[in-house]
């Protein structure tokens, strides 16, 4: 598989990119229970302003994002089964295809993780296959809840699956520090070569999101993107 365009710009020495290509790495990311309509709204506006590389969003809220970014390049991702991945294998799937048919660009699914904690490989591969086949998917395996041997499985079983994404957590998985993240991209990276992948949790500051590009990710999720931005300027 080869890397879509998402991580070309990161060819060049990563501490040096302009601001324009740091805002291609976003996914401006607004998951909280409370968000209501305006907010939605303001994060449209500005992932437009700024140019981000997508918005990450509640399903309940995709068709109304897809409208309001209509001529811009801003994608339109949604997260799938968030934030505990434990819901069936069909209720995964109808999500992905209601997703799509609302327009989504993206899913990020949470990956089953007692399935896959018990050793459950073919199961979570399946469900990972057929899901991957709606939308492009990035699979989030929350490496908060995994050693590093279950890092590297996960990540492989996703690349195996035809997502085209490896993402780290959801945020609301038990927290890790920038440096143990940086890390657990350092072994997804190794463990998959050329899967792209996304890190989100904690993200704050443009030093963060530095050491985050360093490491090996391709795309950011984050909620304080607006200030992160702004830290170029």
């Amino acid at each position: 598989m080869q890397k879509s365009g998402d991580s070309a710009i990161l060819e060049q020495r990563r501490e040096t990119m302009k601001k324009e290509d740091i805002a291609k790495t976003i996914d401006h990311t607004l998951l909280g229970a409370s968000a209501t309509e305006e907010d939605i709204k303001r994060l449209c506006g500005e992932a437009k302003t700024y140019d981000f590389r997508g918005v990450c969003i509640n399903s309940r809220w995709v068709g109304l994002a897809k409208k309001l970014l209509r001529g811009s390049s801003v994608k339109v991702a949604t997260v799938i089964d968030f934030p505990l991945g434990a819901s069936s294998h069909q209720v995964r799937l109808f999500q992905a295809k209601q997703a799509r048919k609302d327009g989504a660009d993206e899913l990020d699914l949470v990956l089953d993780i007692g399935s896959f904690k018990a050793g459950e490989y073919d199961e979570v591969l399946e469900d990972l296959k057929e899901i991957a086949k709606v939308l492009p998917t990035k699979v989030i395996i929350e490496t908060g809840h995994l050693t590093e041997e279950e890092i590297v499985k996960a990540a492989q079983l996703v690349k195996k699956s035809g997502a085209i994404c490896v993402k780290t957590s959801t945020g609301w998985e038990p927290k890790t520090d920038i440096s143990t993240k940086a890390e657990h991209i350092r072994l997804i990276k190794k463990a998959t070569g050329n899967i792209l992948i996304k890190v989100a949790g904690g993200i704050r500051t443009l030093k963060d999101l530095n050491i985050m590009l360093k490491a090996g990710a391709d795309i950011i999720g984050a909620s304080a993107s607006v200030s992160i931005i702004k830290e170029k300027e």
